[in-house]
């Protein structure tokens, strides 16, 4: 499994936009995943980086979730309403884990009232999902191109430039 400081030493632009894309956003990201059909499905979500892990989690009982529970592949993108992607964007690749470790949750719900004031303390999670990245991507328009960053672990960030 990539942990997220694998992921951030080796795709550090990539980590670096898309941690200041989802700040912005107030954490709002967009999660692809596979519906039972096996069409795609776009959903709101809020993933949190805790204890080194990108976790997605979010309400009870929600098709994203499903869909997650049944087929663990996924797509994270920065949420963004620019056009002109002038503060570049990011996607995250991979699959997940429901990590079923009941201190863990309760440490994230700690940290989740901490920071947000949201009350999860003492909640059971029914899915509480863990990303394991096998690639991410930025792209970013500078001047007169794009520059697509490119990811997979073991491998670094390459640039792939678009005129």
């Amino acid at each position: 499994m990539t942990t997220w400081s694998q992921f951030t030493e080796e795709a550090p632009q990539i980590a670096a936009v898309f941690i200041r894309r989802h700040k912005a956003t107030g954490n709002l990201c967009m999660l692809g995943t596979l519906r039972s059909d096996g069409f795609p499905r776009i959903s709101p979500v809020e993933p949190m980086i805790f204890e080194d892990m990108l976790v997605i989690v979010g309400m009870p009982n929600t098709t994203k979730f499903k869909d997650l529970a049944r087929d663990p592949r996924f797509c994270l993108h920065t949420a963004t309403v620019d056009t002109k992607v002038t503060d570049a964007d990011a996607k995250l690749f991979g699959t997940v884990t429901d990590l079923p470790d009941k201190q863990v949750h309760a440490r994230f719900a700690e940290k989740l009232f901490d920071d947000s004031g949201l009350d999860l303390r003492g909640e059971e999670f029914d899915h509480f999902f863990v990303a394991d990245l096998t690639s991410a991507s930025t792209v970013a328009v500078i001047d007169d191109h794009l520059d697509i960053t490119i990811w997979k672990p073991g491998q670094g960030e390459r640039v792939v430039r678009k005129h």
